[in-house]
């Protein structure tokens, strides 16, 4: 497995850890009435699960099981990927940090980092995608 893979699958693992711990707490206010302010963690849960957990993981397998031999180098640019990386968990933390802090400024900053990092990874990924046969 690229060590990118690994990296985008680790992380993906902690957004999880991370997602998984807010939704325990919602259901567990649901339960038992904790404070009224938990119901903060619903957007923070989301974005972990489907952008830092579900996005995460899909982009760290596509790089490792894609065909490889692209143009010389075994998967392309590598560079490219490292960015793509860098900039989508900045931009899940922008978001996390936007939706605890109420700045909308932060969530769309994150937005388009995330945005950004899935347009560079596709382009990256794109020239790799075959039809059967060919």
């Amino acid at each position: 497995m690229p060590r990118l893979s690994a990296w985008l699958t680790r992380t993906a693992l902690a957004y999880l850890a991370a997602g998984f711990t807010f939704g325990s707490l919602l259901l567990l206010h649901k339960g038992v009435s904790i404070a009224g302010a938990l119901w903060r963690l619903l957007p923070l849960h989301v974005e972990s699960v489907l952008i830092g957990w579900t996005l995460q993981l899909a982009l760290g397998v596509a790089y490792w099981i894609l065909p490889r031999h692209l143009r010389g180098a075994p998967r392309g640019a590598e560079h490219p990927a490292w960015a793509a990386y860098v900039l989508l968990n900045l931009g899940v933390l922008l978001v996390l940090a936007g939706a605890w802090l109420g700045a909308a400024n932060l969530t769309l900053a994150g937005r388009v980092c995330e945005l950004v990092a899935v347009t560079i990874f596709g382009a990256l990924a794109w020239p790799r995608v075959k039809t059967w046969g060919h």
